[in-house]
């Protein structure tokens, strides 16, 4: 299970990440880009991921990754169930998603492996 405050703490490692309200849930920016949310009530994260990282995270965990069902989706929006996803690949999406929505020369700052 991933809580709210590994969540958090994972996301903050990012270079120039900030979090902030985002109607009912918390998000998380790269230069007031978000690249995730967190829905307390679902207990769900919801990331943005590059359509082909969609497809790899969707096939390792079908269970609990999957993209959100209508156009959002097909932009690479994609949903986590946090209480049951491993955390390695959690954070590893969590990663692709930054890297995925930050500019290029903080995208370059951030090891994908030092993460997991």
């Amino acid at each position: 299970m991933i809580t709210l405050d590994e969540f958090r703490k994972l996301a903050l490692t990012f270079p120039e990440t900030t979090e902030e309200p985002h109607f009912e849930k918390t998000s998380f920016r790269v230069q007031k880009k978000i690249f995730a949310t967190y829905d307390a009530k679902k207990h769900r994260a919801c990331i943005k991921l590059a359509l082909t990282d969609q497809d790899v995270f969707v096939m390792a965990d079908k269970q609990h990754i999957y993209a959100v069902d209508n156009a959002w989706g097909k932009q690479g929006w994609t949903l986590i169930e946090l209480s049951d996803v491993k955390k390695v690949l959690f954070a590893e999406a969590l990663t692709s998603a930054y890297v995925h929505v930050a500019p290029k020369k903080l995208s370059m700052l951030v090891n994908r492996n030092s993460h997991t």
